[in-house]
């Protein structure tokens, strides 16, 4: 029997993020193989994600990342299933990484298939698996590009934002932020009157008349009260209408608009977990 050394134990506890008996095992079955060992906790990764593959992920780290000149972002949600896994330190550099990673790529696609330390992205999140006994998979991924982009992440990374501004003006980055945080806050349905889905306005033009109807209200009034509510409905929760969270007396619009009197925000994302 081959005798495997601390140092080998480590070495592949390092490579690959397994415990130390997992590690053992790994050498131990390999007769001290290191290739071959990682090859066996890969192998172990495959058999638990495929005995997980129908659980629920719905926790995990929201990554926010801009590239260096801030004209594009990337939020990336790297999904596990409990909570205790998610703010694992380690689980959460590798959604750092995963991010940075990210800034490269188009789409959520490229990503899994993008090199990762000498294998794919898809096999790291399936060796991952592996050592952490958990599904674990990208959920999210959204770009935004724009002249200026910003972030923000919420504490516990369960909320991450971007925001794009028309232009690179004195104060952007903390404009940006400030907007990204009302996203991250407010839950904006879409950023103005315009992305608001016909289904959605069908939808509170419904609800708002019924409403009436129940307050006797005769039916030929409905119409022009509805799209009264209708217009509150956009102010309440499209992002550029809303109520500044910093200062309600101004709409985050105007509030853009005090860095630049041209300035606007031409788009955001936001990803939510748990």
């Amino acid at each position: 029997m081959v005798k495997i050394t601390a140092s080998e134990v480590n070495k592949l506890r390092k490579t690959t993020g397994a415990g130390m008996m997992d590690c053992k095992n790994a050498l131990v079955e390999a007769e001290g193989d290191f290739d071959k060992a990682i090859e066996i906790l890969r192998k172990k990764g495959q058999k638990v994600a495929a005995k997980r593959a129908d659980r629920d992920s719905s926790e995990g780290a929201a990554i926010a990342k801009v590239n260096d000149s801030n004209t594009e972002g990337v939020i990336v949600s790297l999904n596990c299933e409990t909570d205790f896994v998610a703010k694992n330190e380690t689980f959460v550099n590798l959604a750092q990484d995963l991010a940075d990673l990210a800034l490269k790529y188009a789409s959520k696609e490229e990503l899994l298939a993008a090199d990762f330390g000498g294998i794919t992205v898809q096999e790291k999140l399936i060796e991952q698996t592996g050592v952490i006994g958990e599904k674990i998979e990208i959920g999210d991924f959204r770009r935004l590009s724009a002249p200026f982009v910003g972030s923000y992440i919420h504490a516990g990374n369960k909320i991450a934002t971007l925001v794009g501004l028309s232009a690179e003006v004195e104060g952007a980055p903390e404009v940006a932020k400030d907007v990204a945080m009302q996203a991250a806050a407010m839950n904006p349905v879409a950023l103005d009157e315009s992305g608001v889905d016909q289904e959605t306005i069908d939808k509170e033009i419904e609800i708002a008349k019924d409403q009436l109807r129940q307050e006797g209200k005769p039916e030929a009034m409905l119409d022009n009260i509805a799209k009264g509510k209708l217009k509150r409905f956009f102010k309440d929760n499209t992002l550029v209408n809303q109520d500044f969270i910093k200062d309600s007396k101004i709409s985050v619009a105007q509030y853009v608009q005090s860095a630049g009197k041209d300035l606007k925000v031409t788009g955001f994302e936001r990803v939510a977990l748990g």
